[in-house]
């Protein structure tokens, strides 16, 4: 069995964060906003947080008053310190820019379908794999059953039990680690610093490699996008010391387009659930000993996870919930903030827009975020889009995904080249590598 690594530790749980208090009139034409939330809250406390909520939307709305009217930087002036993870109370401080900013920070921090997630977690743990969502990935895995009861207990709608004797091992496995993941799944800004233990020991160790903790010197972190056909990065990308792929996207018929090097394969949990449906689990488009780094799109993906990892030669790599937890809350930041700086938004808009509770950040904004942690200088080729290109470069796809805001992470992009000390939720105490964006 290859090394396995999980991407986390068991550290206590984080403080709380204070909650900010902004006095102002809440006007009529945005009371509809308040409805995203109400849904998840408990009927006792439905006064309290319509309060909060009706507080939140007025500083929303002196947000983009203050940025429309160019009453200084959503960023400060340089001179405030900007509590990115609540130090200290807020509670006195007078309206201003920086606290505005801090209104969509709080909104940022929000996450809307944690109570479904740790429901549903609850119930994979419990061994409840009986609904059609859920079992999607369950049912890879029926050969570990007698054939006819589970056609059977699925024909009729009932549960599915994983204590199934063949299966215990895995079942046992399974358990553990989707167990381990949901109790380390919390904020935590400086987890940026702690990548290199979590990701390139590991690969090093893979490759014989002596364990100094050092950084790549290089990395070319390749994204899908259509408009690398446009130009001939094959060299370039080959020439850095660490290439990053994503999604196991081809490069046969591309390389002088993309190149030919690969040394860590980037993919979402989704790629493996296909993946998992071939002999063996064979999932190494890049060759079998390429080091696979996953984020987890659904919980009961694991199933898959601790299914192949035996198969995988190279380390399989979960990322650490801290860090997925960090990425999401960067993304939502930027796409509120530039949602709310349009004519005319309001948050419920910008709740349709991106689906819901099932907004997420994409697979190439983490694999960048990897890179800063892992990197001494990041070039990002395919980064981008244009009107004649493909969405991808190797697919026919054009449309965009809705739970993903691709403009939002390109002004991420920009920031990390242009001003990374703006980007929030990171630890202060982080260096950010120099970016380059290649297009």
């Amino acid at each position: 069995m290859a090394d396995t690594q999980f991407f986390w530790s068991k550290d206590e749980d984080s403080d709380s964060k204070p909650i900010y208090t902004i006095y102002a009139n809440c006007s009529p034409n945005t009371i509809a906003i308040c409805h995203i939330f109400s849904a998840q809250m408990k009927r006792p406390t439905r006064p309290v947080f319509s309060l909060l909520v009706l507080i939140v939307v007025a500083a929303t709305l002196g947000y983009r008053v203050a940025i429309r009217s160019g009453f200084g930087s959503i960023y400060g002036d340089g001179n405030v310190e900007i509590r990115f993870w609540g130090s200290g109370s807020a509670e006195t401080e007078p309206i201003s820019p920086l606290m505005l900013n801090s209104t969509v920070l709080e909104l940022a921090e929000t996450e809307v379908g944690e109570a479904q997630l740790r429901q549903e977690i609850g119930q994979l743990l419990d061994g409840d794999f009986g609904s059609t969502a859920k079992l999607r990935t369950f049912a890879t895995w029926h050969r570990f059953f007698s054939g006819s009861d589970i056609q059977t207990r699925l024909a009729r709608g009932m549960p599915v039990s994983l204590r199934s004797s063949a299966f215990q091992s895995v079942w046992l496995e399974f358990r553990r680690a989707l167990s381990d993941w949901a109790r380390n799944k919390r904020f935590q800004p400086d987890i940026m610093d702690e990548l290199i233990d979590l990701v390139k020991v590991p690969i090093d160790k893979h490759y014989g490699l002596s364990s100094q903790k050092k950084k790549y010197s290089s990395c070319a972190v390749v994204g899908n996008s259509g408009i690398l056909l446009t130009k001939e990065f094959g060299d370039l990308i080959d020439s850095h010391e660490a290439v990053i792929r994503l999604n196991n996207a081809r490069i046969e018929s591309y390389k002088k387009n993309v190149g030919s090097k690969t040394s860590i394969s980037f993919i979402n949990s989704n790629i493996l659930h296909l993946c998992a449906r071939r002999e063996d689990c064979f999932c190494h488009p890049y060759g079998a000993n390429v080091p696979v780094v996953m984020y987890m799109c659904q919980p009961a993906q694991f199933l898959d996870y601790v299914a192949c990892s035996s198969s995988h030669k190279s380390p399989l790599t979960v990322t650490d919930p801290r860090f997925d937890v960090l990425c999401a809350r960067i993304v939502k930041y930027y796409s509120l903030k530039r949602f709310l700086d349009g004519p005319n938004k309001t948050l419920e808009q910008w709740y349709s827009a991106h689906d819901g509770p099932m907004f997420h950040y994409s697979s190439g904004m983490q694999a960048v975020m990897l890179a800063l942690g892992i990197c001494d200088r990041v070039s990002l080729f395919g980064f981008g889009k244009s009107t004649s290109a493909k969405h991808h470069y190797h697919s026919n796809q054009k449309a965009e995904l809705g739970l993903h805001d691709y403009e939002a992470e390109y002004d991420l992009y920009r920031d990390l080249v242009e001003r990374p000390q703006a980007i929030p939720f990171i630890s202060r105490e982080f260096k950010f590598p120099p970016v380059l964006i290649h297009r």
